[in-house]
């Protein structure tokens, strides 16, 4: 039976950046907010009203998620930051990446009518350098 590989988009326990068990570190991570924030607003909702269900969600969470793959540690901020807006929205980033492709796209199409022109100062100066 083949093992599918990790997925970015899928929710782990980031026990390399956690505390207790790594959930916190995981809901950063999969969110993009703080960590840090992320453990006061735990805090906080256990110790302020009904909030004392959720010690035990927690544990039963670090007890089924599974540990965050080496393969998948960011290299940068940048990859972070985009994998994050992958997870929030697919479709957004799709698109983002398919405008950069134009604009590439768009450039590259500039830079060869330029070159490919009957641009005389251009092929004097390609000249000069022979």
């Amino acid at each position: 039976m083949a093992t599918q590989p990790p997925s970015r988009t899928k929710f782990y326990r980031d026990k390399r950046n956690g505390k207790v068990l790594g959930v916190c570190a995981g809901i950063a991570d999969y969110t993009g907010f703080d960590v840090t924030l992320i453990r006061i607003m735990l805090v906080l909702a256990i110790f302020m009203g009904p909030g004392a269900g959720l010690l035990p969600v927690y544990f039963i969470v670090g007890w089924l998620a599974s540990d965050k793959p080496r393969e998948l540690a960011y290299d940068s901020a940048d990859e972070r930051r985009f994998w994050q807006g992958v997870r929030q929205s697919p479709a957004r980033t799709t698109r983002d990446i398919h405008a950069s492709f134009r604009a590439i796209d768009r450039r590259l199409a500039d830079v060869e009518s330029y070159v490919l022109s009957n641009n005389r100062s251009l092929a004097n100066e390609i000249e000069q350098l022979r």
